[in-house]
């Protein structure tokens, strides 16, 4: 079991680094698992992804689009269609209330287009830093860590940080990494949180990382077992 008392900054950068490529390693196909077509349906379907799953907004997607392409469309939306249509991800009313004042400031300020600046994003209503950095690293390739609830449980499961406020925790890891790694870094540490560092039953006999894991043992430990706790895709 690694231990993070006596370690020196330069032996975190390293250790956290290694983790990362291991990790790219194992997931050489992570990437962000919700669908889009460009920045506009990302930022949509990732507002849609809280309280759900990315599997479930995936199924809505094609249909919701289909309706409403842009932001114009969307903007001018009758309230009760949309409704049904994102109704299955739960929270709907909500949600509608959010996609139609979302649409309608992207209309007024920006005139339709989604702005790949976290500045202007953090502004539109139901956009927080997660959201923006989602979209400005998959829709615009700007370099953004995601810090989601996988995320955050992993970077204080290895030690990376013990921030539990996703501002101070996004800072604090990003200073490990090089900026060109941060979005590639979300990906592979979400799909670990996904597929086996699960909150409540880790499967660290099942882990790759586990030799530079400070927190090895939190789950179970023999690999027969925690190889059936491994998921072989997010959940649903």
């Amino acid at each position: 079991m690694i231990t993070t008392e006596a370690e020196t900054p330069t032996g975190l950068v390293r250790r956290a680094r290694k983790i990362d490529r291991v990790l790219a390693d194992t997931y050489p196909d992570a990437k962000c698992e919700l669908d889009f077509d460009n920045p506009f349906e990302l930022l949509v379907v990732t507002v849609l992804s809280a309280q759900t799953t990315d599997k479930r907004v995936n199924l809505v997607r094609p249909t919701l689009f289909a309706a409403y392409p842009d932001a114009k469309a969307m903007a001018a939306a009758d309230r009760a269609h949309l409704e049904q249509i994102i109704g299955p991800l739960g929270f709907f009313r909500a949600k509608t209330e959010s996609l139609l004042k979302l649409s309608a400031a992207l209309v007024e300020r920006y005139d339709g287009a989604v702005p790949p600046r976290l500045d202007d994003l953090v502004t539109l209503p139901g956009v927080g830093r997660k959201t923006a950095n989602v979209v400005l690293g998959n829709a615009f390739g700007i370099p953004g860590i995601t810090v989601d609830t996988h995320f955050g449980r992993l970077a204080r499961r290895f030690g990376w940080t013990q921030e539990t406020d996703p501002v101070k925790a996004e800072h604090a890891v990003g200073a490990l990494f090089p900026k060109r790694d941060w979005t590639m870094l979300s990906h592979h540490v979400i799909w670990h949180g996904r597929r086996v560092c699960h909150a409540k039953k880790p499967a660290c006999g099942a882990c790759p990382v586990a030799r530079w894991c400070p927190s090895f043992g939190e789950g179970q430990t023999d690999p027969a077992e925690a190889q059936k706790l491994v998921r072989t895709e997010g959940p649903n």
